[in-house]
């Protein structure tokens, strides 16, 4: 991959189209070592799809249902220190999913570990409660994403 300044990475060839339902109002950007490797986990094992990319660039917009995150090859440009894996230490990503099977029975089938086990978890919501079954993986640069289902 050529080396882009930030205005040719932002108007390199495009392929896609904006995610179904528009944007959401918080995107996450990860920056990431491999994005062919990240593509192959968030797209093959978590069922995210490529909403757009900028393949010169280093960038992909993924979507899964109401889920969006943009993943960015590491350039130089957004970091504000050094970078040691695992990445995103001290933050998880909570995503919502209508079932968690599809995603552990994939991540099982690859042999990808799981950083914390499926469980039921209560949590205080002010005079109720929220239940819900949830597991926690890490993807290739270390990130940890939680996802949970409600039941």
């Amino acid at each position: 991959m050529t080396k882009l300044d930030q205005a040719q990475r932002n108007t390199s060839a495009s392929e896609g189209e904006a995610p179904a339902g528009g944007f959401a109002a918080l995107v996450p950007e990860l920056g990431v070592t491999d994005l062919a490797a990240s593509l192959g986990f968030w797209c093959g094992l978590l069922g995210f799809s490529v909403a757009y990319s900028r393949p010169e660039a280093g960038f992909a917009y993924l979507q899964r249902g109401k889920l969006q995150i943009m993943l960015c090859q590491i350039n130089g440009e957004w970091e504000t220190g050094v970078l040691e894996y695992p990445l995103g230490r001290g933050i998880n990503f909570q995503m919502e999913v209508p079932d968690c099977s599809p995603i552990l029975t994939a991540l099982a089938q690859a042999g990808w570990p799981l950083f914390r086990p499926v469980e039921e978890k209560r949590y205080k919501i002010g005079d109720g409660w929220e239940v819900c079954q949830e597991f926690l993986v890490q993807d290739p640069d270390g990130y940890l994403l939680r996802f949970t289902a409600g039941l």
